[in-house]
């Protein structure tokens, strides 16, 4: 994602540049397309995992229609929704058949990555643009839970009944916040924030890719607090 300024800069999108509404459309949609599998996907992938699965299908047709069919900034939604549908698909399978698994977790999510990095240079790049930086953001997620020792109470957590999960679930999040992993958050926080000061500086489709990075540091930050204030909240148990 980084070190491809041709194909997210500005000058990447079709037309000589998106309006400033249009702008703002993608990089908000953008947002609450990061934040929607925290709150829906996860109770769904729990409850229903072979119905959030077949749900990718309404949603890469109705991007390929918006793609087609779509007029000024709701047109780039197509491809937007179909970066969204590889994150959704990638999100269901390993939720619903292999959460007890950590270590397959960026396996799974980097399934679409050479489409993703082929879409780059073509129609597709929004597609690719936001699938990419999801995928940055999971994997800086999973890096600093295995750096912080977190990686064995992963599927202990969520394996365990629903008596003892939340306390479990606690026991992470206090552990994040001893001194020497609140260091390696701070600093995995830091970098992400330099990557996403780095991409809005490039203008037009990096934006998009700034705020889809600076969302999950946010939502990272909202379900550790959910772990530690509210964890049968969280949406794992």
């Amino acid at each position: 994602m980084i070190g491809t300024p041709a194909a997210l800069s500005s000058r990447s999108l079709p037309s000589a540049g998106l309006s400033l509404s249009g702008d703002t459309l993608l990089r908000l949609t953008a947002v609450l397309l990061v934040a929607l599998p925290v709150f829906l996907q996860a109770p769904l992938v729990r409850q229903a995992p072979f119905t959030a699965t077949l749900l990718t299908l309404p949603l890469v047709a109705a991007a390929v229609m918006l793609e087609h069919h779509g007029r000024g900034p709701w047109q780039q939604l197509g491809p937007l929704l179909v970066g969204f549908s590889g994150s959704w698909l990638a999100g269901c399978l390993f939720w619903g058949w292999f959460r007890l698994h950590p270590l397959l977790h960026l396996p799974i999510e980097a399934f679409a990555l050479p489409l993703a990095v082929a879409g780059l240079g073509g129609r597709w790049r929004l597609a690719g643009a936001f699938y990419l930086s999801s995928l940055v953001g999971t994997a800086a997620t999973d890096t600093a839970i295995a750096m912080t020792g977190l990686m064995p109470l992963w599927p202990e957590a969520l394996s365990a009944p629903l008596s003892q999960a939340p306390a479990l679930l606690r026991q992470a999040g206090e552990t994040v916040l001893e001194p020497a992993n609140i260091a390696i958050v701070a600093a995995m926080a830091a970098l992400i924030l330099a990557a996403c000061a780095h991409l809005w500086k490039m203008g037009g489709i990096a934006r998009v890719s700034a705020a889809t990075l600076a969302t999950t540091l946010a939502v990272d930050g909202l379900f550790l607090a959910a772990v530690l204030l509210a964890p049968q909240s969280s949406g794992l148990i």
